[in-house]
């Protein structure tokens, strides 16, 4: 628990940092993220073991993709972005097939699950999307309902959420998140002067369920390859795959909430 703190507190201030800055700050760390996380997918796509076997093309496709995805985005060509990743990952499978990497469909996957956020979160910060406001609340929001669901379900224990897929996580946890979620909406509400509250509370609490189950998603990738953590970066942690796993799923559902609804989530009334 420490070590994971203390990680969690070192990482802190560089998101935060870029959001607030934005610009070509912004999108480098957003590109950096996506190579990473890009990285980490081919490798957990190679199973255990997959530190003493060298990235194969497919996988050195599947990182440059995702960057080039990343620059189109940071030039403010977003549907250009998500055309290129969607071509990219038909080209990703195919490399793989015919190179007779792993599993073609689960490589390729990796291609969407990494580039499509990282497109979505760059566009969120555009004024229009609700800009830096959007960003740190959705930061504010992820990061609670990891830290709720970590420790009630630490602390109260009881049944198992999804045993079969990953054994650890619990109710308990799971509405622990949730709650946390919904304060932390709550105080970004206080905070901007939003009124009524309402709305982001549920909002907020409800996107911590879809945080949730982007984490399970990734444990059920990690249970089909067998492996534990998507690489050792970030002590505590695992993988920066395994940090920002709830975000990979969390940032398009906003961005399509705020296409959806014609302006910024914090905008609703």
């Amino acid at each position: 628990m420490r070590l994971r703190v203390a990680s969690a507190l070192a990482l802190a201030p560089l998101p935060v940092a870029a959001i607030w800055f934005g610009g070509v700050w912004l999108a480098l760390l957003t590109g950096v993220a996506g190579a990473v996380m890009a990285w980490e997918w081919g490798r957990l796509c190679r199973g255990a073991g997959a530190e003493r076997v060298a990235p194969g093309p497919a996988e050195i496709e599947l990182v440059g993709i995702v960057v080039m995805a990343v620059a189109i985005a940071a030039f403010g060509a977003a549907r250009a972005a998500v055309a290129a990743a969607i071509l990219g990952a038909g080209l990703v499978f195919w490399t793989a097939r015919q190179k007779s990497e792993g599993e073609p469909a689960w490589t390729a996957l990796g291609t969407l699950w990494v580039a499509l956020p990282c497109i979505s979160f760059l566009w969120l910060a555009r004024e229009q999307a609700g800009g830096r406001a959007t960003l740190l609340w959705l930061l504010a929001v992820v990061s609670a309902t990891d830290i709720g669901a970590y420790a009630v379900g630490r602390g109260v224990g009881g049944p198992r959420l999804a045993p079969l897929w990953s054994p650890r996580k619990t109710w308990s946890g799971f509405a622990g998140g949730v709650l946390c979620a919904a304060l932390a909406g709550g105080a970004t509400a206080l905070a901007l002067g939003v009124w009524p509250a309402l709305p982001l509370v549920l909002v907020s609490a409800g996107l911590a369920i879809v945080a949730q189950l982007g984490d399970l998603a990734e444990s059920v990738a990690k249970r089909r390859f067998g492996v534990k953590d998507s690489s050792g970066l970030i002590p505590g942690h695992g993988g920066l795959l395994d940090r920002l796993d709830g975000f990979l799923a969390v940032i398009p559902v906003v961005a399509l909430m705020t296409v959806v609804g014609g302006r910024g989530v914090l905008a609703w009334q």
